[in-house]
């Protein structure tokens, strides 16, 4: 059977995934009346909440005589990693853009890498239904884009489709009868090549996704690139640099059909297939035949850019709401991660129990914590800092990120002023339509770790900000942090609605009444420069001469409650979040105070 293999790229919530469904449908993958779940690719609980791809994913459609191999890529840059594997695997792109906001910058992050691939494109133009659309304009602005990317001249004769993915139609103009997508397959079928297969050759693989599955074991996903491969074939798993893993026999092949996967005896190259069986093997190795000896060249992954420390939780309420907290389960978790995720790296720091997590972002980072939390772990996450490097001559270098910004125009002034502070770099300002305005920077990545949430408040909720990774510049000098201190507990109990209510006029506080705090854990922010120590245990003193009821009931001021990424972008370095199935805290790495104050006499001498 005849067969095409394309990636669909796209910026975060421009319609990918939902494309895909109706493909999906109707393809006829799925009964008239079968009932399938919204955004069917997007899994994961996490990915739902928050209407983002973290993983790619593969699928397949049947069209007339020939299937489809389709991989939902990710659409935001922390997630990377993944995206730069998978296009190892495919043929051909479908580059899907919003009709009113354009390409965007993770548009531009995958194209580039997909374009130096010497992958075609298909230019799919989505939402044209949007009151505020302008397709053309943005076909235009597509072009200037592949222009901008080196883009060969095959490349920039691509074709265009306008669609409305949620209806489930694609044309070719935007006057087309608007029925269904037959002819955006009919376009794959005759843009994208067939894959080139030698069936003679040895069987050989490259491992692009790995997963972990309880009945199977390791499953690694990837394109067959030469050969064919059969089940209970001896084969073997060979390193980057050609080194032999393990030797091991297929247990099982698994193709894709649909969202499900069916058993093989045997595949051929070309196709798109799951292998089980291995120990070893991991993501970027080749699997293959025992008689060869070259692996299949692996493409580099960025550098990761930021680093946290993830150590186990001391504080006084561990182990009280998660069931995994001990080292051990923590730094097992973590190689677990690594091994499926190539954008993350883990080492062991001198502590022992704390391990040192680098990755692309603070978005991929935060989705690891809130994906461990939710498995029962219990941990204690530092400050991000940025990954420094040294020149050629000697000179420290940081990571530079690219930041596309729309934003009300009344509140682009506050946003460019903001950013400066932040060592920001403004590279162009122009309207785009609706009263907004596009701002363009280039920001080291440590000024932009907190600001979303100001950036949220400085435009009142109306503002956009997209980042991307740029790459490595000189430093750009000190970065103003907080400026405000924090209320430290200084007694360990229950919290007092009475005892809050009185320190109102020294903060906001981070908690309500009547839960558990302690010694050392931060329960609101300071009004002034400087930390404070505070009594949020006192109750009111009670006496035969005034009842308790006579005074006025006390009404707190709702508590400022804080995300994962807020709190993970709030702390100093000097303190911790501390991370559990049940609560976010915030607290002082060193708990007790004289021996806070011994550290921090030390840090000035």
């Amino acid at each position: 059977m005849e067969l095409r293999n394309i990636a669909i790229i796209a910026h975060v919530d421009h319609g990918k995934t939902t494309l895909v469904d109706a493909m999906l449908k109707q393809s006829g993958t799925f009964r008239e009346n079968q009932q399938v779940a919204e955004r069917i690719m997007d899994s994961n609980d996490l990915e739902r909440e928050r209407g983002i791809t973290i993983l790619a994913k593969c699928t397949s459609v049947q069209w007339k005589d020939l299937r489809i191999n389709i991989v939902d890529t990710p659409g935001h840059a922390d997630f990377g990693g993944e995206v730069e594997r998978i296009l190892s695997m495919v043929d051909g792109v479908v580059v899907l853009v919003d009709a009113a906001e354009g390409p965007m910058p993770q548009t531009k992050f995958v194209t580039g890498k997909a374009l130096a691939l010497g992958l075609r494109p298909i230019v799919v133009i989505n939402k044209v239904d949007r009151g505020d659309a302008r397709p053309h304009e943005v076909h235009d602005e597509v072009f200037d884009l592949f222009a901008a990317l080196d883009a060969d001249d095959h490349q920039l004769d691509f074709p265009t489709m306008f669609a409305v993915g949620r209806d489930g139609w694609a044309d070719d103009s935007l006057e087309g009868p608007r029925q269904d997508l037959s002819a955006l397959f009919d376009l794959i079928v005759k843009h994208v090549p067939p894959p080139a297969s030698n069936i003679d050759a040895p069987f050989s693989m490259l491992a692009t996704t790995l997963e972990a599955d309880p009945y199977l074991g390791r499953v690694l996903t990837g394109r067959i690139h030469t050969g064919i491969v059969k089940t209970n074939m001896m084969v073997k798993g060979l390193s980057v640099d050609g080194a032999l893993i393990e030797q091991f026999r297929i247990s099982r092949i698994m193709s894709f059909r649909g969202i499900e996967r069916l058993a093989l005896d045997q595949a051929e190259a070309g196709d798109i297939v799951a292998l089980a069986g291995m120990t070893k093997p991991t993501v970027a190795d080749t699997i293959c035949d025992l008689s060869v000896s070259e692996p299949l060249h692996a493409q580099p992954i960025d550098p990761p850019t930021l680093a946290m420390i993830f150590s186990v939780n001391d504080s006084p309420l561990a182990g009280t709401e998660g069931d995994k907290v001990t080292s051990r389960v923590i730094g097992a978790r973590l190689k677990r991660e690594a091994e499926s995720n190539v954008a993350i790296h883990i080492r062991e720091t001198d502590g022992k129990d704390a391990f040192e997590v680098a990755g692309r972002g603070e978005l991929q980072l935060g989705v690891l914590i809130e994906t461990m939390r939710r498995e029962g772990f219990e941990l204690s996450v530092s400050r991000p800092r940025v990954l420094f490097q040294t020149g050629p001559n000697g000179e420290k270098l940081e990571p530079i990120e690219e930041v596309f910004i729309d934003v009300d125009e009344e509140y682009s002034g506050v946003v460019v002023e903001k950013m400066t502070l932040r060592k920001a770099e403004l590279t162009g300002m122009r309207p785009s339509g609706g009263g907004k305005t596009r701002v363009t920077f280039l920001a080291p990545s440590r000024g932009l770790i907190g600001y979303h949430g100001e950036f949220l408040t400085d435009t009142r909720g109306t503002g956009l900000m997209n980042r991307v990774y740029h790459g490595y510049a000189p430093f750009k000098g000190v970065i103003e942090g907080r400026r405000n201190g924090v209320l430290i507990s200084n007694a360990t109990g229950e919290a007092v609605t009475y005892a809050l209510w009185n320190l109102e006029d020294r903060g906001p506080m981070f908690i309500p009444g009547g839960v558990r705090i302690y010694e050392g854990m931060i329960i609101g922010e300071h009004s002034r420069g400087n930390d404070l120590e505070v009594n949020a245990l006192k109750a009111k003193q009670l006496t035969n001469v005034r009842a308790s009821g006579k005074d006025e009931a006390v009404r707190l001021t709702p508590p400022r409650r804080m995300s994962l990424e807020q709190a993970i972008a709030y702390v100093q370095d000097d303190e911790l979040v501390e991370v559990t199935p049940k609560s976010i805290r915030l607290r002082k790495q060193i708990l007790d105070p004289n021996e806070r104050k011994k550290a921090e006499r030390a840090k000035k001498d």
